[in-house]
């Protein structure tokens, strides 16, 4: 078997159905993307009418340029040697400088098609290949910003319900939403800039938290800072998350090997491939960390990748899901998942057992994919500084924003 051609299709997404007034309330619940949310697909075409699917995350837009440029490294390869096609096209890279966001999505959605064809070819789903499954069906969890979005999801059987800011945590907001969920349900907090908090304000917050028995207390801390991270770690008893942003087992490992975190959370469409998350899942195990994949703003085609990766670790803990996303999700793909008793069942068609409906993402085509700051984004940044777009704030009127008041 050999490729024969690449075909990447970008389109403009609207965000979650429910979330048009979150991010500039300060609140994010899955994202209110400003217009700016993009899904990137790729299909690999083989010469025995076999064909792959898989998605790019990170900076879609100019990832498919990246795809592009890739694709004549592949053209006449045997898809089957996946590794080696991966190793291939991480060496042509370098030369460019390291691997970043837009090298681990093109390779990571070049991985899952190749993935995807080899399932198809041999007729087995991917968790097959990739040594058989611990469980047939992957908890997930999902956002609420609000106890009536918390009562929506519970009764969907959710188990696992996140709160997630941009800038300041309110924290009487988590201790309402716990209160009302009650001890079963495990909660988490989602403290991701920007303006992201310093070390001390993160800190501060992480100390609020530890009454409210979280499962996880998510980038409390800008990425780039470790150093912060550990201090956090150091300073306060809850359990920590990171590790959405970065893509390859050499971005995930000082997370792993400095014990920074208790959960690392590769995002599917931008940590690498299938195969990458697997040897993360391997990195964290042996420390004794588990896994969470971050969605975010990703579609469903890697979100049936993420399934079959979970469905083979020992070490996973939860799929973060939208929901309520954009209505049109389910019409791209064919067929579409569906949450039961708050768990995905593992899908067992051949490959990934999804395909793209390349007629509906047509009627989609982008038309941008950055996200502008206004002045009004509320509690993403202090008063009167959302023009001065500042990466990292002390947050003012300490009394008042870092503490409970029940």
């Amino acid at each position: 078997m050999k490729i024969t051609a690449i075909e990447t299709y970008l389109m403009q997404v609207g965000g979650p159905g429910e979330a048009k007034s979150t991010v500039s309330a300060g609140h994010y619940e899955g994202g209110n993307f400003g217009g700016s949310r993009n899904w990137l697909f790729v299909r690999i075409l083989t010469d025995e009418g076999i064909h792959g699917v898989g998605e790019c995350s990170g900076w879609p837009r100019v990832i498919e340029t990246a795809v592009k440029d890739l694709a004549p490294l592949l053209i006449g390869e045997d898809p089957a040697h996946i590794d080696r096609l991966w190793h291939k096209l991480l060496a042509s890279m370098m030369g460019h400088g390291m691997l970043g966001t837009v090298g681990g999505g093109a390779l990571t959605g070049i991985e899952m098609a190749l993935w995807d064809i080899k399932g198809k070819a041999l007729g087995q789903p991917v968790w097959n290949l990739l040594g058989g499954k611990f469980r047939d069906r992957v908890r997930v969890y999902g956002h609420a910003h609000d106890t009536a979005k918390a009562d929506r999801l519970l009764a969907l059987g959710y188990t696992g319900i996140k709160v997630g800011f941009t800038g300041t945590v309110d924290l009487d907001l988590v201790a309402t939403i716990r209160d009302h969920i009650g001890p079963k349900v495990d909660l988490m907090v989602d403290a991701h800039g920007p303006s992201w908090m310093t070390t001390q304000d993160a800190i501060a917050v992480g100390r609020e938290l530890e009454s409210l028995d979280l499962l996880f207390y998510e980038d409390p801390v800008a990425p780039e800072d470790l150093d912060a991270l550990a201090r956090v770690r150091d300073a306060i008893n809850v359990p920590l998350a990171a590790g959405e942003r970065v893509s390859t087992i050499w971005g995930i490992q000082p997370y792993i090997e400095r014990g920074l975190v208790n959960v690392i959370q590769p995002d599917t469409g931008r940590a690498g491939g299938i195969t990458q998350m697997r040897k993360m899942a391997a990195m964290a195990e042996g420390h004794y960390i588990t896994l969470a994949p971050h969605s975010g703003s990703l579609g469903p085609v890697a979100e049936f990748a993420a399934l079959h990766v979970m469905a083979t670790i020992p070490n996973a803990l939860m799929l973060e899901r939208l929901e309520f996303d954009w209505e049109g999700r389910d019409d791209v793909i064919t067929p579409a998942l569906k949450v039961v008793d708050g768990h995905m069942k593992v899908p067992d068609a051949p490959g990934l057992g999804v395909d793209i409906v390349i007629e509906e993402i047509l009627k989609y085509p982008s038309r941008r994919n950055v996200r502008a700051i206004s002045p009004d984004d509320g509690t993403a940044y202090a008063l009167g500084t959302a023009h001065e777009v500042p990466y990292f704030q002390t947050r003012f009127e300490r009394r008042q924003k870092l503490r409970i008041h029940r």
